[in-house]
């Protein structure tokens, strides 16, 4: 048996976003968006990772990775950390995944968010979305999000969450926290269960299916500030994901529900810093407008792009202009800038006039040299 607690107070002095314990393989952790094995440990067996489990994981969850090979709850490493439990089963034996959550919640200024996303959460009612990939800091964001408006908002706030991450005290706001498998069966229910519990704003941990989606727009069309995530990276990617979700005859109506109650959709991704210490956040910011909600309502989602590009004025961004930015104070390298951006040309062409700029100034400052001559 590896020494746990060695192992989870080496996650955290470490700041790694992961460890993961499977068969056959060195613990390994995700530091700064890499896999990095850890050999002191050992090569884990399956009585160790048996062992790991009975010791984190409550008797419930022991039962379901039995019963349905596989089971997710949350976990505190006392006072140290928390983290997000995965126990499943791979090649017939027991493999672990802790994600490690932060107990401080970060500011807008620590994850990067313009502050210009607050006055939206100020809004009576609506649907606030924020996507990416998994790993991507979506939960984090959501948090921030949620801290601000409990300071500045006396609101009842409802989070549905599988597992609750994030602990969020009473402060200007009252808070209730909802566990799915816990304290409610599914996203959905709890939705619908919050709906008869006086709340001003719901937020809604993923979602994930059909029931979810629904019970989530009807929540913000009746008058609720909504928030929640999904695994899309792009706003129009966004809207046409949940429309699709529904049936043919289904669509149309979402769309214009969508069209009536889409606050603002921000896309993330958390890139790896050229010194290798820590990560930067990407954004694409999406806030609707009136043009906005007539593509989504006549099926033109093609056309969002083009109104985020021109609606810096609204708080918005493109995801190219973000990594652009980045890369400009020196928080991602050019190749990560161009790996992720979606029009890498075109910031090439961006990069290629801020040189000339550059040249021309210098050149300018000279009296010696002559603009235009090299």
């Amino acid at each position: 048996m590896i020494d746990v607690n060695r192992l989870l107070d080496l996650i955290v002095e470490k700041d790694a976003s992961d460890i993961h314990m499977v068969v056959g393989e060195y613990p390994t952790m995700r530091h700064n968006g890499r896999l990095v094995p850890l050999q002191e440990f050992g090569v884990l067996t399956p009585d160790v990772t048996d062992g790991i489990v009975k010791v984190i994981a409550p008797e419930r969850n022991q039962q379901e990775l039995q019963e349905i090979c596989g089971s997710d709850f949350g976990f505190s490493y006392g006072k140290k950390a928390r983290f997000r439990v995965s126990i499943y089963k791979q090649k017939g034996s027991t493999a672990i995944n802790m994600r490690l959550i932060p107990y401080r919640l970060l500011s807008f200024e620590d994850i990067g968010l313009p502050t210009q996303v607050q006055e939206l959460l100020y809004r009576p009612r609506g649907l606030f979305l924020v996507t990416g990939p998994t790993g991507s800091g979506k939960t984090t964001t959501l948090a921030t999000m949620i801290d601000y408006i409990n300071q500045m908002r006396d609101c009842h706030i409802i989070t549905i969450e599988d597992p609750i991450e994030y602990y969020h005290g009473p402060k200007k706001s009252v808070i209730s926290q909802r566990e799915v498998h816990v304290d409610v069966p599914t996203f959905s229910d709890g939705i619908i269960r919050a709906l008869r519990q006086d709340p001003d704003v719901i937020l809604v941990g993923e979602m994930r299916d059909l029931s979810t989606i629904q019970a989530a727009i009807t929540a913000a069309e009746t008058g609720h500030l909504v928030f929640s995530t999904l695994h899309t990276t792009g706003a129009a990617r966004t809207v046409d994901r949940i429309t699709d979700v529904f049936p043919q005859d289904q669509q149309e109506q979402v769309r214009i529900q969508l069209s009536s109650n889409l606050i603002c959709v921000i896309s993330q991704l958390l890139l790896p810093k050229p010194d290798g210490k820590g990560r930067a956040a990407a954004f694409e910011i999406m806030v609707s407008t009136s043009a906005i909600s007539h593509h989504i309502r006549e099926k033109k989602t093609y056309a969002i792009n083009s109104d985020i590009q021109t609606g810096t004025q609204l708080g918005m961004k493109s995801l190219d202009a973000s990594l652009f930015d980045l890369y400009k104070e020196g928080k991602i390298s050019e190749e990560e800038m161009f790996n992720n951006a979606n029009k890498p040309e075109e910031i090439k062409e961006k990069m290629g006039l801020v040189t000339a700029t550059k040249d021309i100034r210098s050149k300018m400052d000279d009296p010696l040299k002559p603009v235009g001559v090299g």
